[in-house]
C-alpha cells in the first residue's frame, strides 16, 4: 500500500466518505458492456442457480436452475446463457483493419471487442470454471450437450485468461475497478463485498458512506456464491419443484418453477442496479492517455482467438499448459505489469505523488543544460550526443546510480541518473544524462532537449518490448520441466489457441509509443 494509498484510507475512516484515489480512469469502459450476475449456490463446487446478464440495465436476462444438482438442467442453463452472450462475443469479428507489421506482413484487428462486467472478482472465479467444465463437453453421443455450450466455454476460457494479463479488460469485476479509484474506510476484504463498498462511495442522501455502508452488510451478496440464509429458504421451494417433477405434474412444477425465479430475481437486482451505478461514477472520471493502447491489445488478442476458433483444426484449450507455453504466459504478464505501472503513473499526478514520496520518481526545474556534450559509450567508435542535464528538485530520490528514467511531459525523452548531490536549502540537484528522444542525427533534433527553466517530472523507465529468449518447440521441452508432453489420446484435450507472435507484440509496442 502506497503512503497516498494510506493516507485516503485514513481519511475516509476519519470523515466517514471514500476519498479519491486516482485522478483517471485507468481501464477501458465499453460503450455498450454487458453486465453478468451469476450466482452459485453455496457449499458446492459448481451448482449455478441463476444469472442477470444483458447489455440494458432496464431490462436483464434472468435465467434460472431450479434444481442446480441436476446435470442437465445445468448444462440447458450454461446453453440459455449462451444465446446472449454468444451473438455479443461474435459481433465484433467482421469489423477489422489492418495492422502492418515490420515483415511487410499484415494481420486483421478488430476495430472493437467485446467487455463483460462482474460484480467482484468471484465473477471471474466463476468465469474460469464456467469454462473449464464446459469447453470439453461434446455435442454428440453420450452425455451430449448443446454445441453452444463447448463453445461458450471456450469463450470463457479466453476471457478469464485475459482478466490475469495486467491492464486488460475484456474482463472486469466492479469492485476492482472502484478500489482503484477511491479509497474507504474499510478492509480490503469489506471491500471485496460490493454492497458496501459501494455505501462508501456512493452513501444514500442525509447518510455518511460510513453507515450506509454498515447498513449494507445484510444486502443480497454480490455473489457468486449464495448466502446460506438464503440457501435456508430456497430449500422448500426447490422440495417442492423436486416433488412435482417426479409425480409429473407440469402445472405444480410450473409454479414451483415460477416462484423460484421470483426469490432468485428479488435477490440478484440489487446487485445489478449498484453494478449499473458503479459505472455510472466511474464514467464521470477522464480516461487515461494510456488506456486505449492497452485495448488495442485486447483487440488483438481477441482477433487472434476468433480466427482460431474460425479455423478447421481448432481444439480446445488444454487443461494445464505446457511448460514452454506457460513460460511463454509468464513472460507476457511480468512484461504487461510492468508496462502498466509505469503507465499509470504516468497519466495519474496522484499516483505519481505516491511515487515521489518513496524517492521512485521526481519533479524539479532545469538549472543548467549542457546541450553539445558529446559521450564515446564502450564498445561504440562514434560519439554520440548525451546532454547533461542539472535538476534541482525538493523530492528525495533514492534511485540507484545509471537509473534509466523517462520524463512524464515529454515521453519521447530517455535519460540516466548520474549524481544526486544536496543543493541550496532543502533541495537537491540532482544530474541526468538525455540518452534517448534526440532523433537519430549527430546532433539532437530542435526542440528534443530540455531547457533550463522547464519543470518536469522524471520517474523510473518502463522495461519496454523485450522479446525474451528463444522459445524452444513444445517437443524440445528439457528434461528439467517434465520432458515433451505426452500425446493424448482424446483430440479435444489437445491443442490451444494461437498467442499474439513476438513480432505481433512488437508492432503492438510500437503502436503505444
Amino acid at each position: 500500500m502506497s503512503a497516498v494509498s494510506a493516507l485516503g484510507r485514513l481519511r475516509a475512516a476519519a470523515t466517514g466518505y471514500a476519498q479519491p484515489a486516482a485522478t483517471v480512469r485507468h481501464r477501458h469502459l465499453s460503450d455498450r458492456p454487458v453486465v453478468f450476475v451469476p450466482y452459485t449456490m453455496s457449499g458446492e463446487a459448481f451448482a449455478p442457480l441463476a444469472a442477470l446478464v444483458g447489455d440494458d440495465p432496464a431490462a436483464p436476462h434472468l435465467l434460472v436452475v431450479p434444481q442446480p444438482r441436476d446435470r442437465q438442467r445445468r448444462f440447458a442453463h450454461v446453453a440459455g446463457l449462451a444465446t446472449v452472450l454468444l451473438p455479443y462475443l461474435t459481433e465484433y469479428i467482421d469489423t477489422t483493419e489492418t495492422v502492418e507489421r515490420r515483415n511487410d506482413d499484415a494481420y486483421e484487428r478488430a476495430l472493437d471487442a467485446p467487455q463483460i462486467i462482474v460484480p467482484s472478482s468471484g465473477g471471474i472465479e466463476y468465469m474460469r470454471l464456467l469454462g473449464r467444465s464446459t469447453r470439453f463437453r461434446r455435442s454428440e453421443g453420450e452425455y451430449a450437450v448443446h454445441p453452444d455450450v463447448p463453445l461458450l466455454g471456450r469463450w470463457a476460457t479466453w476471457l478469464a485468461d485475459r482478466a490475469r494479463t495486467p491492464g486488460s479488460c475484456v474482463l472486469l469485476a466492479l469492485t476492482d475497478l472502484l478500489t482503484q479509484t477511491w479509497a474507504t474506510g474499510q478492509s480490503d476484504l469489506e471491500n471485496g463485498e460490493l454492497a458496501a463498498l459501494m455505501g462508501w462511495i456512493d452513501p444514500e442522501p442525509g447518510r455518511s458512506g460510513a453507515v450506509t455502508a454498515r447498513e449494507a452488510e445484510g444486502a443480497p451478496p454480490a455473489g457468486p456464491a449464495s448466502a446460506p440464509e438464503f440457501d435456508q429458504k430456497l430449500a422448500p421451494l426447490i422440495a417442492t419443484y423436486d416433488a412435482a417433477e417426479r409425480a409429473e405434474d407440469p402445472h405444480v412444477s410450473a409454479r414451483a418453477e415460477e416462484r423460484i425465479r421470483d426469490a432468485l430475481g428479488a435477490e440478484l437486482m440489487p446487485t445489478w442496479r449498484r453494478v449499473w451505478r458503479g459505472l455510472e461514477l466511474l464514467r464521470e472520471l477522464p480516461v487515461g492517455t494510456s488506456v486505449a493502447g492497452r485495448w488495442e491489445t485486447d483487440r488483438m488478442s481477441y482477433s487472434l482467438f476468433a480466427a482460431d476458433l474460425q479455423s478447421p483444426d481448432s481444439r480446445p484449450q488444454p487443461r494445464v499448459p505446457g511448460a514452454v507455453a506457460a513460460a511463454q504466459q509468464l513472460h507476457r504478464r511480468e512484461q504487461a505489469q510492468a508496462r502498466l505501472e509505469s503507465e499509470q503513473l504516468r497519466d495519474d499526478p496522484l499516483l505519481m505523488a505516491g511515487a515521489r514520496l518513496v524517492g521512485q520518481a521526481f519533479r524539479g526545474r532545469i538549472v543548467s543544460v549542457e546541450a553539445d556534450r558529446m559521450v564515446t559509450e564502450p564498445g561504440k567508435k562514434q560519439a554520440r550526443p548525451r546532454p547533461l542535464m542539472v535538476v534541482q528538485t525538493s523530492d528525495d530520490p533514492l534511485l540507484p546510480l545509471d537509473t534509466e528514467l523517462e520524463c512524464v511531459e515529454r515521453p519521447k525523452a530517455k535519460a540516466k541518473l548520474i549524481a544526486v548531490a544536496e543543493g541550496p536549502g532543502d533541495t537537491r540537484e540532482v544530474r541526468i544524462e538525455l540518452t534517448g528522444g534526440m532523433g537519430r542525427g549527430k546532433t539532437p533534433e530542435e526542440g528534443s532537449v530540455p531547457e533550463p527553466g522547464d519543470l518536469l517530472c522524471w520517474t523510473v523507465a518502463a522495461s519496454g518490448f523485450r522479446g525474451g529468449p528463444k522459445w524452444p518447440s513444445a517437443e524440445e521441452t528439457p528434461w528439467t520441466h517434465g520432458g515433451p508432453p505426452e500425446p493424448r489420446p482424446a483430440p479435444a484435450d489437445e491443442g490451444a489457441p494461437r498467442e499474439p507472435d513476438e513480432e505481433e507484440l512488437a508492432a503492438a509496442q510500437e503502436e503505444w509509443a
